[in-house]
């Protein structure tokens, strides 16, 4: 049998990690489902559920705050993340949990569908480690000028 091919500088395998299999394994799902007219509140609120103890308190308020600044977006889960799309049924903004990648930050991210345009460069995707005021008063800002 073969080895496995390396990156020279990581020797890491090539290809996708067990991580990434696993969302491309739960978009495909989430497609399935919304053939069949899923509901997309209760597959956030299941996706959340999953998250570890430690950042789902973080995550909850999270959608909370979406769902209470932008109610015209519509909760679905995109790569078994909490999603929020428009009438179109484009992703607006979705939030990754640091457990989702092994990564050491929540991610609050937006797509090209958000209206966030700022000149010719802005950002699409922030950091997160609390929720304090200040943090729900800029996403509330974001989220009415994305979901413009």
């Amino acid at each position: 049998m073969a080895a496995k091919k390396t990156t020279q500088a990581s020797k890491t395998p090539l290809g996708f990690t067990a991580e990434e299999r696993a969302a491309m394994k739960e978009r495909a799902r989430e497609l399935k489902s919304a053939k069949r007219g899923a509901d997309g509140e209760m597959d956030v609120l299941e996706a959340i559920a999953k998250i570890p103890p430690d950042e789902r308190a973080l995550c909850e308020r999270l959608h909370g705050l979406i769902r209470a600044a932008a109610p015209q977006l519509f909760p679905k889960t995109w790569y078994g993340m909490p999603a929020y799309a428009n009438a179109d049924e484009k992703i607006i903004c979705f939030f990754r949990p640091a457990s989702k990648f092994k990564d050491r930050y929540l991610t609050l991210g937006f797509n090209d569908a958000a209206k966030l345009d700022d000149g010719a460069m802005w950002p699409t995707s922030f950091a997160l480690t609390k929720l304090t005021a200040d943090e729900a008063n800029r996403i509330r800002e974001l989220l009415k000028k994305a979901a413009g």
